[in-house]
């Protein structure tokens, strides 16, 4: 792909034709103005954007060097590799000024035609239009993906505009996985002795809750308590119970603050103390108002909000928006197996800069849980676990 410019149509396409040969394709032209005093003596030029196949030119242009004779290797014949001298380092192209102002210009040019054509830019690479598709299709927010796909652009052409499938996906990993690197990540580390497990109703909390009690009793040995403020809901308590009896942890249902503090004391030797929340609408105000009279926020306490990825992510940022009042620390992301749409779970950790602790696909405990990370993440964004690289 490259810009030519000419004095008029025909011009262009002579030079257009001159090097790019027959089989080039005009992406875009317009007509640029420049110099002029008081209105006069301008001058007109047009500027083409036009674009190869590199294969279809490497076979039109004819080359010049001397044709290398090639002795044909018989049955008695031996060809031994040369050793390759240990002081020759391989040289790196390095892209010239030149090359880096034409890869600004067409990245500016195909965000145009992006927003000329609804976020879908046909003048892309055709590598590069995978990777939009993809985005497009895990719902990546457009000004993401517009940071992303340029950064893939630029990459294509210093490549020399030739690179496969799986080497795009590797740079648009690693594009995702650089956006998330200064986020912290990660499940229960040990720097807090309560954790507060909150969200709306439905998204898993309790199980997720025994899930993480499981984890800390039978990978790290830590002596573990549950308390639940749950008393909303019997049937909450009661699986609480069924999980604590199970992994032989201690119970406290608290009503008020000072029974939270009691429970607190009580379990004052113990290493991790996890607490359930009641799963209410999130749209009423005083349920986190609620939350603030029975649990004691001035502890040492980290709380997680558990959101499920099959919530609209305008859901997810609201109750977001609720729940920040007591402050949240990191994400949990439940029903990843109830759903092929990650992208909102990449756009809330990037709209709040906070990162992710746990991600469930399933009921089973202690199993269907992972501890986060950018890797995990984003290559359950790319589709690498469905094997959606192919398609």
């Amino acid at each position: 792909m490259k810009k030519f410019i000419g004095s008029s149509m025909s011009e262009a396409m002579k030079q257009i034709r001159a090097e790019l040969g027959s089989e080039a394709v005009i992406l875009n032209s317009r007509e640029v103005v420049t110099g002029g005093f008081l209105g006069l003596f301008k001058k007109r030029t047009i500027e083409v954007i036009a674009a190869v196949d590199p294969k279809s030119t490497q076979q039109q242009i004819p080359t010049t060097k001397q044709k290398k004779i090639i002795t044909p290797i018989t049955e008695k014949s031996e060809w031994k590799p040369q050793p390759v001298p240990q002081d020759i380092q391989p040289i790196e192209p390095k892209p010239s000024s030149d090359v880096i102002k034409e890869i600004s210009e067409l990245k500016s040019l195909m965000k145009t035609m992006s927003v000329q054509n609804n976020g879908f830019s046909p003048a892309y690479p055709a590598a590069v239009q995978i990777m939009q598709k993809r985005l497009n299709d895990q719902e990546i927010d457009s000004s993401i993906q517009e940071s992303i796909l340029s950064s893939l652009l630029e990459k294509w052409y210093i490549a020399g505009a030739n690179a496969s499938i799986d080497k795009v996906y590797t740079w648009l990993e690693q594009e995702l996985i650089n956006r998330l690197n200064d986020i912290p990540f990660g499940g229960v580390s040990f720097s807090k002795k309560y954790i507060n497990v909150v969200g709306p109703t439905g998204v898993g909390k309790t199980t997720t809750l025994a899930k993480i009690a499981a984890e800390c009793v039978i990978n790290y040995k830590k002596r573990v308590a549950f308390i639940t403020t749950d008393t909303y809901r019997i049937a909450a308590i009661e699986q609480l119970k069924t999980y604590a009896k199970i992994l032989n942890i201690p119970l406290e249902v608290c009503y008020t603050i000072e029974e939270f503090k009691k429970a607190t004391e009580a379990f004052m030797d113990y290493d991790l103390v996890l607490i359930d929340t009641a799963g209410r609408n999130f749209r009423n105000k005083q349920y986190v108002e609620d939350l603030k009279k029975v649990i004691d926020f001035d502890k040492d306490i980290e709380t997680l909000l558990v959101l499920s990825l099959t919530a609209k992510q305008r859901d997810m940022e609201d109750i977001y928006e609720q729940f920040s009042a007591i402050g949240i620390d990191k994400f949990i992301f439940t029903k990843a197996d109830e759903t092929s749409t990650y992208g909102a779970m990449y756009n809330m950790i990037n709209k709040y800069n906070k990162g992710v602790a746990y991600m469930t696909n399933g009921q089973n405990v202690p199993d269907d849980m992972i501890a986060a990370n950018p890797h995990a993440l984003a290559k359950t964004i790319i589709g690498v676990e469905n094997n959606e690289r192919s398609s």
